[in-house]
């Protein structure tokens, strides 16, 4: 098994260090933290970020108001197929896409990769379909995979993975991929574990925002993204219940585990250096 840490998409909201914590100018960067992993069964890519359709015809496909408030940078060469084709692949190549969720930053690409089994939780692809409200109807944009042929739902349950529930025996992927199902910022969302020679390494995806949020001696989170968060939030409860379990895990030295989120750059630049020479890194 092999991982490739890749920035799917670029967002520069207003605000600077008020949403990043460093950035010194006026507007701040955000990525979109996605993992290519080879394996024996074919490539799979763990969210795809921005496809090439979004960066083609944003406002056709997504909507105004995130683009405006995320400040999306739309560029082919962050683009999932792109990265993939710079690491010598092609798209059929890429047999399965893992989502920790629907959100039109994380599944902008699905159809780049028409052969590929999309993978996730039921209640995530239920809450999709219904967008009820008014974020929802903004978050979920069906036009980003209604050219999917392939999916696999999953429900929540199954044997135990560090004290979260997890949902072993993805269909076609091997035993070291996990989905652990991490409720609270969508109905459905949820964590993708990989266990890798060097230990478990956990996507959290927007299970948390901000790098000090899992921070042992300073834990804290930038005003912008606090908000942020409880914008796009389903279940508070659920979200600061799942925050403060993976929180726990972090601190656990003994775990073993590896986590990162979604969108901090800090974070992604920490993955992708230590990652570096064994895989390329795509910034």
């Amino acid at each position: 098994m092999h991982i490739h840490h890749l920035n799917c998409g670029c967002m520069c909201p207003l605000g600077g260090a008020l949403w990043d914590g460093f950035s010194r100018g006026l507007t701040a960067q955000l990525v979109c933290h996605c993992l290519l992993i080879e394996t024996e069964q074919g490539l799979v890519l763990v969210d795809t970020g921005f496809g090439q359709q979004d960066v083609q015809a944003p406002y056709a496909r997504l909507s105004p108001f995130f683009v405006h408030v995320n400040n999306v940078q739309f560029n082919y060469k962050n683009t999932a197929i792109e990265q993939v084709k710079s690491l010598g692949f092609a798209a059929s190549d890429v047999r399965h896409i893992v989502l920790t969720h629907l959100d039109f930053d994380h599944a902008g690409g699905l159809e780049d990769f028409p052969n590929a089994t999309v993978h996730v939780m039921q209640a995530e692809r239920d809450a999709a379909r219904e967008r009820h409200g008014f974020i929802n109807r903004r978050r979920y944009r069906p036009k980003l995979w209604d050219e999917v042929k392939q999916w696999r739902y999953y429900a929540a349950g199954g044997e135990p993975w560090f004290g979260f529930e997890a949902v072993r025996d993805l269909d076609g992927l091997p035993p070291e991929i996990l989905l652990i199902p991490l409720t609270g910022h969508t109905r459905g969302h949820a964590g993708v574990a990989i266990n890798t020679p060097d230990g478990w390494l956990l996507n959290a995806g927007d299970a948390y925002f901000y790098r000090h949020e899992m921070d042992a001696n300073n834990r804290h989170c930038t005003p912008g993204l606090l908000a942020y968060q409880r914008v796009m939030e389903v279940d508070r409860q659920a979200r600061l219940h799942n925050q403060d379990r993976l929180y726990e895990l972090a601190c656990d030295r003994a775990s073993n585990v590896r986590l990162f989120c979604s969108h901090d750059a800090i974070e992604f630049k920490t993955f992708s250096e230590q990652a570096a020479p064994a895989s390329q890194v795509q910034a």
